[in-house]
This record gives C-alpha cells, sequence and structure tokens, in this order.
C-alpha cells in the first residue's frame, strides 16, 4: 500500500479520522430518525429526542463516531484535536444526555429500537471508554446504565431469535453477536457471553458451502459470509476454526468464489445504498485480517486471507476520499476498524 493507504492506525490518520467524526456528531442535518410517533408531542427535532447521540445522520452512526473519538483519544491522547474530543465526550456523554436516552429508551414504542445493529456499537462504545481510562472513567460511568439496558435486551431477545438474519446490513446477526460477545467478556458479564455463544453456535455451527458466490448483494456493508466467519472464530478454538472455515467456504485455499476476495466496486458515492459498499470493502478488510489472525500460523489461508485484506483496504479507502455526507458519515469508523484488525 502507498502512504495513501496506511497499513496501522498512525496519528496521521487519527487526525484525520478526528476531524471528519467530530464534524459529523456535531452535524443535525439531514437526519434520519429511527423513531415510532405514538402522538403529535412525540413530533420534536432529533436533538431533543437524542441529546447524545443525535448527529452523523442517524443514531448509530452518531454512536460509530463516538466510538471512534474515544478510539483516537485511547490511542493518539497527545494529538492536539484530544481537547476538542474531551470537550465534546463531556457534552454528549454526560450524565443528563444519558438520562435522556435511557427514557427515549424506556417508551413502549422502542423496545426494539436499533436493534441489534445499534445495541452493537453502544456496547463497542462501552468498552473503548472502559480502555481509555482517566477521563473515559466518568464517560463509562455515565454511558453504563445504557449498555446495562442493550445488553439486558439482547439477553432477553436471543430465546426468541429462532432463524438468524444473514444479509449484509444492519440487521446481520452475526455483526451483533460478534460485537456483544467482546462486550460481555471485557464488561464480565458471564450471562450475555452464554448467550450469544449458544445462539452463535446454533445458528452457524454446522454452516457447510456457504452461497459465497452470491455477494455482494447491491446494498450490503458487511459479507454474510464474512462476518459469520470473524463470528465463529470467536466460539471455536483455534483449530476447530480451521476446521469450520474449511466446511463453510470450501474454496478459501484458492481465492474462490473471486467475487467473495475480490474489491467491490462503488459507482455513485452520493447514492446513500450504493456507497454502503465501500463500507463493505472496508469491513471486508477487517473480518479477513480477523480471520488470518485466528489461523495455525502454517494454515496457507493466512496468506491469502492477509491479501485479500490488504486489496480491500485500498479500495475501501478510496471510498474516503469523497466528503458526500452520504459516506463520511460512517466510514471511517470501518476504515479504523480494519486498521486495528491488521495491527
Amino acid at each position: 500500500m502507498t502512504r495513501e493507504h496506511p497499513t496501522r492506525f498512525d496519528a496521521a490518520t487519527a487526525a484525520r479520522f478526528a476531524g471528519i467524526a467530530l464534524s459529523n456528531i456535531a452535524c443535525d442535518y439531514p437526519h434520519k430518525l429511527d423513531h415510532v410517533i405514538d402522538c403529535d408531542g412525540d413530533v420534536v427535532a432529533p436533538r431533543d429526542l437524542h441529546p447524545a447521540f443525535h448527529g452523523s445522520f442517524d443514531w448509530h452512526s452518531c454512536v460509530h463516531m463516538h466510538w471512534l473519538l474515544a478510539r483516537i483519544l485511547r490511542g493518539f491522547p497527545s494529538l492536539p484535536v484530544c481537547a476538542s474530543i474531551e470537550a465534546a465526550l463531556d457534552r454528549n456523554l454526560a450524565a443528563h444526555a444519558i438520562a435522556a436516552e435511557l427514557a427515549y429508551a424506556a417508551r413502549p414504542s422502542s423496545t426494539a429500537f436499533e436493534r441489534p445493529y445499534g445495541w452493537a456499537w453502544l456496547l463497542k462504545l462501552a468498552i473503548e471508554l472502559r480502555l481509555l481510562g482517566g477521563p473515559g472513567a466518568r464517560w463509562s460511568i455515565a454511558l453504563q446504565p445504557l449498555a446495562d439496558t442493550f445488553a439486558a435486551r439482547l439477553k432477553a431477545f436471543l430465546p426468541r431469535a429462532r432463524y438468524p438474519v444473514r444479509h449484509g446490513v444492519h440487521s446481520n446477526s452475526a455483526f451483533a453477536l460478534a460485537l456483544a460477545i467482546d462486550y460481555a467478556r471485557h464488561a464480565g458479564d458471564p450471562a450475555l457471553e452464554t448467550a450469544c455463544v449458544a445462539k452463535a453456535l446454533a445458528f452457524f455451527a454446522d454452516d457447510r458451502d456457504l452461497p459465497a458466490q452470491w455477494e455482494p448483494s447491491g446494498a450490503d456493508f458487511l459479507s454474510p459470509s464474512l462476518m459469520e466467519a470473524s463470528l465463529m472464530r470467536r466460539v471455536v478454538d483455534g483449530g476447530a476454526f480451521g476446521g469450520w472455515l474449511r466446511a463453510a467456504l470450501p474454496g478459501f485455499d484458492n481465492a474462490t468464489p473471486t467475487t467473495l476476495f475480490e474489491p467491490v466496486t462503488v459507482d455513485d458515492r452520493t447514492d446513500g445504498q450504493l456507497v454502503h459498499l465501500d463500507g463493505l470493502n472496508l469491513s471486508r478488510a477487517w473480518c479477513f485480517h480477523d480471520m488470518a489472525a485466528a489461523l495455525a500460523p502454517d494454515d496457507a489461508r493466512r496468506a491469502v486471507a492477509r491479501h485479500a485484506a490488504d486489496t480491500h483496504l485500498v479500495a475501501g479507502w478510496t471510498g474516503l476520499a469523497s466528503d458526500d455526507f452520504a459516506g463520511a458519515h460512517w466510514l471511517a469508523s470501518f476504515a479504523a476498524l480494519a486498521l486495528d484488525a491488521a495491527c
């Protein structure tokens, strides 16, 4: 990769991403609400509904960007922009702002609000604040009741989820389970971990010859096959994961089907659905690196996965060059996932 396509999350990239994230979380409009209106009084501005997460076009993308800011603050505390990051987090993650988010979540019409994608991202943000330490402690304490709420909802929901959602958009089951397992292990929530691992195995342990030749779908930002594999490396031991992968994606050794291993093309970055494909390139890079790290050192598929990760990151990076809000409000967070996985 060239310098324009970094192989790790470095200070220059962090500074660039911080500027993007700070701009986005302060951008009230345009906004797409996930909001059930029960009466005239429910027709209010996003900032009033969500004082913590009202920017970045939609609630879950705003959570993405808060995670990205916390990640930058943890990894690059000496950057000049960190003062602005702390000020933004002090404002948006204040106890009163999170209390309002909790009140919104408690509405009878909000029981499925942002399920499961937004729940998963909120839990990832909660982990990052715990890891941050220092000033992160006050934000972590403020956010924890909301994390507890979504963890409890996930535990209550999973027994009712008989079938997985496999397509590569927000409702994808594997994505939510993967991030929830990470949270459960970091936060010490064995009940959540047990529930998520059991459901992951029930959904995916017996999968064979996944139809990866059908990928990508036209609006995917996640690969159904690769996201599933990234989840499974979290729930089965290393050797067992290699066997599972061989059964689920038997062409992996030869990088087939090619549509899974070659980056996708984006024709219109002003289209909010088509620009999902930039995110697909970045999330594929994340998953390929994630899988490579879980395979045995002498497994030839490690090199296949790493090569695919690198080519997808280069392709995904192209999308970051566009400042159109359709992609700018969320893509940097997916690039950060990919860069973190590459380390």
